[in-house]
């Protein structure tokens, strides 16, 4: 049973993964940043946040927090923050996470962590700031916390800023995680690293001739982990890498087809299904605030 029980006043709120179903990198800008194309899409698994208000202004983490991070360095604190200080609220926030999302793995569970704060305590302490403001304050914790902010499926361009809501068919995945952290800011210095790939389109993507991610060689090179879960992976369909981390997955038009796939593995693979959702399941949770 969770520690964080609603008898004791925590209230839980999902922070769904996210796939990069492609990713370009098609030039830098003059701030020195990669333009980016990319595809979001969000799942139905991740992260549980939980929160408990406080009358006293304090924003405190309980219980452990992701791996090596500081309570300081926690987005998840971080974001709690920057809510108050933009708010000027008087209240506060303890704040307690169950991690299912692998860390480096390009599945946004920091940033999706984050959002959940944001939009969650927005309600909890009726400020009342909304969409637009809180994915502005969204992209000062990080470059994909915006998507999760808004909660749809979406076209990425820019750094993964700029979002037009997509609708996606439905689909099932074997997600998997070879245990390697990959470093986001050494791959984007790797010399191998493709920056000026051609831009592709909306309907190119839904095609389904786009299906490349930038990061993809240039890991599969450096770390043998993610090279050997891509062999494995090839034996029951299309391996592809998600974002700039290490976390791999195969698409399946359906759940029983990704059954069958995931058990065809060998042991000892770190995998396991996922449904991708049509939004995120946390704007179905705070609508159920009154």
């Amino acid at each position: 049973m969770s520690a964080f029980h609603a008898a004791a006043g925590w209230s839980a709120w999902p922070a769904p993964a996210k796939l990069n179903l492609f990713l370009r990198i098609t030039g830098r800008r003059p701030d020195g940043y990669h333009a980016l194309q990319t595809v979001f899409r969000l799942l139905d698994w991740g992260d549980t946040v939980h929160l408990r208000l406080r009358s006293d202004g304090v924003i405190a983490r309980v219980g452990a927090g992701a791996a090596g991070v500081a309570e300081a360095d926690d987005l998840l604190v971080r974001a709690a923050n920057l809510l108050q200080k933009e708010s000027k609220t008087p209240l506060g926030v303890d704040i307690g996470i169950e991690k299912r999302i692998p860390m480096g793995g390009g599945f946004g569970g920091g940033s999706s962590d984050a959002a959940t704060v944001l939009v969650v305590l927005d309600r909890l302490w009726a400020l009342g700031l909304g969409e637009e403001r809180l994915a502005r304050l969204g992209m000062a914790l990080g470059a994909d916390v915006p998507v999760f902010v808004r909660g749809h499926n979406a076209w990425a361009e820019g750094v993964g800023e700029r979002l037009t809501p997509l609708d996606l068919p439905p689909a099932w995945y074997v997600v998997a995680s070879p245990g390697v952290h990959a470093a986001t800011a050494a791959l984007f210095q790797a010399p191998d690293l493709t920056r000026d790939a051609a831009p592709v389109t909306i309907a190119g993507f839904l095609s389904g001739a786009v299906l490349d991610n930038a990061f993809e060689p240039v890991l599969r090179r450096q770390e043998p982990a993610v090279e050997a879960l891509f062999l494995v992976l090839a034996r029951i369909g299309t391996p592809r890498l998600t974002g700039s981390g290490s976390g791999c997955f195969v698409e399946f038009a359906d759940r029983g087809s990704a059954e069958a796939a995931l058990a065809a593995l060998p042991p000892g693979v770190n995998a396991w299904l996922a449904r991708g959702a049509e939004r995120s399941p946390l704007l179905d949770a705070v609508e159920q605030l009154p």
